[in-house]
């Protein structure tokens, strides 16, 4: 089995690449060991001295790691443990666990067409993206014209996540939406 690595915009991030599926469908986020239970996977890796967060998305794990810590004494650890999981072939999330669903959107029911626009434009033209890099941005919520965003993965704590948001992500849908004034993160 060969695992690419690949860094991240985030220098705290790398971007693993098993060369097989590691989630079906959605994502989820570990920003502790406390929530490794829902996967042995992320059990493993928050094994490695080091390891801040873990996030699986389709067909990658991005892993995060402390301040302090250095990658070339991580990188054969997480390596292991991802090749062991994947050759044992057991499921990367515990039986029962679903993606990493997020709670309570906010917006007025009067913005419904706004929304649906916003999160059409996330899905097809933001999130792909932003995959591309280890990470994930899901739609939180909308209110006075400001979209509010979940920054995931290697978009979290990302040195250039300010500049993504405000001149990338708020760019186009102020483009395509006329209602959007600001885009924040949550």
């Amino acid at each position: 089995m060969f695992i690419q690595t690949e860094a991240t915009p985030n220098p705290a991030t790398l971007k693993f690449l098993p060369g097989r599926v590691v989630l079906d469908e959605g994502t989820y986020d570990f920003t502790s060991p406390h929530e490794a239970g829902a996967s042995p996977l992320a059990e493993k890796l928050f094994q490695v001295p080091g390891v801040a967060a873990i996030f699986f998305g389709y067909d990658f794990i991005t892993v995060t790691k402390k301040e302090g810590t250095d990658w070339p004494h991580m990188k054969p650890a997480i390596l292991g443990a991802i090749m062991e999981q994947f050759m044992s072939g057991q499921p990367v999330m515990a039986a029962g666990q679903k993606e990493d669903l997020e709670e309570g959107e906010f917006f007025d029911a009067s913005d419904q067409e706004t929304v649906t626009v916003i999160k059409d434009l996330l899905e097809t033209r933001v999130r792909p993206a932003v995959a591309q890099d280890g990470g994930d941005i899901t739609f939180k919520g909308f209110k006075e014209g400001v979209v509010y965003l979940s920054m995931r993965g290697a978009c979290a704590g990302c040195p250039s996540s300010t500049a993504t948001l405000q001149h990338g992500i708020q760019n186009l849908l102020r483009h395509f939406v006329p209602d959007v004034q600001e885009v924040r993160p949550i």
